[in-house]
């Protein structure tokens, strides 16, 4: 069994201002992503200036479909007792699920601004996002979220305010599957022409896999528990069409012409 390590949530503490490593961990995503999307400006024909609006437009869409993703899926109930619980983000609460539609939306609004096929934007964007899903997972780690089932194996950990039985670290494994390993094969992927779509289809497809495996040794919400069959939680459930429609989108783009690298409009 390991030691779970005691890290205080707050980073920075300077009177009532206080700053979360979780709070952190988004601005990590959200500067890696610009980062590395500068580096491929070039393939889209995008300035330096469109880039930023880019992140900008995703950034939005992740936190406010994040926020109401995390409503929808996760608390219905007290945004049906409260509205304006909606609101309350210094309480907690954000759904990946909803966060991915929010970019969605953001990249659609963004391509018709650009002129871009919409596809060939997503692509741009999938192998952007790993980096600051992982992050997110460190955050959550830190913030002794997302806590494991009980197990024995060697690596488990007690979690803080879980009683004493061992648990999956699987906020860490998330961290390695949905951050470490899904950029790895992304960036690969991506850095040579594919059809469009594919690269998309290809994020789904894994991402699903991933979060469906995690699952299976993650503690399911406690306000939702398991919601079918006895071992079916919220987070399978959603993820189940983003393997379904990646396949089929992966499919799709086998149809579809190569990317061309120096061109807006291949």
């Amino acid at each position: 069994m390991l030691q779970y390590p005691q890290i205080d949530p707050i980073a920075i503490s300077l009177g009532p201002l206080q700053i979360h490593w979780y709070g952190l961990m988004y601005l990590v995503g959200f500067l890696s992503a610009w980062w590395l999307a500068r580096r491929r400006a070039h393939r889209l024909g995008l300035s330096s200036e469109a880039i930023e609006t880019l992140i900008f437009y995703c950034a939005v869409g992740v936190i406010l479909g994040g926020r109401v993703g995390y409503a929808l899926f996760y608390g219905f109930d007290k945004l049906a007792d409260n509205p304006f619980w909606l609101f309350k983000i210094w309480e907690g609460g954000m759904s990946f699920h909803g966060g991915f539609a929010g970019v969605l939306v953001a990249a659609l609004v963004f391509a018709r601004k650009q002129n871009l096929r919409f596809f060939r934007l997503t692509d741009f964007i999938a192998p952007l996002v790993p980096i600051g899903l992982g992050a997110g997972r460190l955050g959550n780690f830190i913030n002794h979220e997302l806590p494991g089932r009980v197990s024995d194996a060697p690596w488990a950990m007690v979690f803080p305010n879980m009683g004493p039985e061992p648990r999956h670290p699987s906020s860490l494994y998330e961290f390695a599957l949905e951050g470490v390993v899904l950029f790895a094969v992304l960036w690969w992927f991506s850095s040579h022409p594919r059809r469009n779509g594919a690269t998309s289809g290809l994020f789904l497809v894994l991402y699903g896999i991933f979060r469906f495996v995690v699952e299976f040794v993650r503690l399911p919400d406690p306000q939702l528990g398991f919601i079918a069959l006895g071992w079916l939680t919220m987070g399978q459930l959603l993820t189940l069409p983003m393997i379904i429609g990646g396949l089929v989108l992966i499919v799709w783009s086998r149809y579809q012409p190569a990317s061309n690298t120096k061109t807006v409009n291949p």
